[in-house]
Formats: C-alpha cells, structure tokens, sequence
C-alpha cells in the first residue's frame, strides 16, 4: 500500500470516528476506552492532536512538566485538548481529517495504525462495531510487527504464530494464534483482554499470561 493509498484510509478512517462520536450521549464520553485510564473523550481528543499538533510553545511546556517522558508529554497534550467541548472535538476531527500532517520522529504508516487502533479504543467499550479496512488493519498489523518501543511485539509475542483468517497475513512462529486481522491488531499493540475473546488457538493463553496494561498511546 503506497503513500497515497494510506492517507486516503487515514481519511476516511477519521471520519468514520466523527460519526461515531457525533453520535454519544454525554455520559459515553466520559466512560473508560480501552486505553489504561484514558475515557472516550481522551482518546477522540488525542486523535485530533496529529492532524492539529499542539503550538511549539504549549509543546515546550509540556515537555518540561513531562520530565522528558513521551508517554507523560502525549498524556498532557490529550488531556488538554480533551477539556474542549464535545461538539468541538468532533468538528476538529472532521475538519482536519484530510490532513497529512506527520508528528515529529513518526511516519504515515504509524498514523495508520494510531487511527485504527484509536477507533478501536472507543468503539470496543461502548460495543459499536466500527469497521476496519483489511488492507489498512494488515498494513497496520505489519508496522507494529516491525517495530520496538513502544509495544515490543515481536518480544512479547515470541513463540507464536498469529494468522489471520479474513485476509492473507500471518507472522512468528511457535503456538498458534488465529482470528480476524483487527483483533490481531489490537493484540500486537498490547489490547489483549479485548482481542481475546476474538481470536483462538493454544498461542491466546500464552498470550494473555505475557500480556501488559493498555497503552494510551500508540
């Protein structure tokens, strides 16, 4: 999937999140996503701070009061931007859903994977099904497989072999562990309590017992 191609899924993906969001009542906004102490209304304000990166100056701030922790730095932005009005949020997200604007240090392919992921986060805990394109979510899955820092799938997952059953992908070796590419996913990235029930093989209880707290940042 090329660079033109993978915007058009980020686009498209972003919108998708505002009809959802446009869709809650307020007492959904604030309940949990998926993301470790993070509500859904964190978790939509974080995906508009890509598309809308916060200015230099409130970027310094944060990064002073972070201590040099990212994980600190992106839980500060979010927040932030999270106490805008609902309805603010949406707008944002839709506004900007076209944007090619890149974080600093990252790539496309990981702006894939944080939107997808991030629908995911909000969609789940509320029990909307939100769909996931499976060349997006395959591409994703591959970006994640291939990384470090910050979910380490390749080591938390050594041993194993995850196949997906609606598209053609699979990586690892080891005690098998199959299901859709969505919920693979959402396991590569540390979800593992919500891609569970979704997936099988002997691999899904090794799985679980390796398996990490959420993380609300991607």
């Amino acid at each position: 999937m090329d660079a033109e191609q993978t915007w058009h899924l980020i686009h498209q993906q972003r919108l998708a999140i505002g009809d959802l969001l446009d869709g809650l009542i307020p007492a959904q906004w604030e309940s949990p996503s998926l993301c470790d102490a993070w509500r859904i209304r964190d978790v939509a304000a974080h995906l508009t701070t890509v598309p809308m990166p916060p200015s230099p100056g409130s970027l310094f701030v944060d990064l002073v009061r972070a201590r040099g922790s990212f994980h600190r730095l992106n839980n500060l932005a979010t927040r932030r931007r999270a106490a805008r009005p609902t309805a603010q949020i949406v707008a944002d997200l839709r506004a900007h859903a076209a944007s090619r604007e890149v974080p600093i240090v990252s790539n496309v392919r990981n702006v894939l994977f944080d939107v997808l992921v991030h629908g995911q986060d909000i969609a789940i805990p509320l029990g909307i099904h939100l769909p996931v394109p499976l060349d997006a979510a395959a591409a994703g899955a591959s970006r994640v497989w291939s990384m470090g820092w910050p979910f380490w799938a390749k080591r938390r997952l050594r041993g194993m072999r995850l196949t997906a059953t609606d598209t053609e992908w699979s990586v690892g070796s080891g005690a098998e562990i199959r299901g859709p590419i969505r919920a693979l996913l959402l396991l590569l990235t540390g979800r593992t309590s919500a891609a569970a029930p979704l997936l099988s093989g002997e691999g899904v209880t090794h799985a679980a017992n390796r398996s990490t707290t959420n993380r609300s940042t991607t």
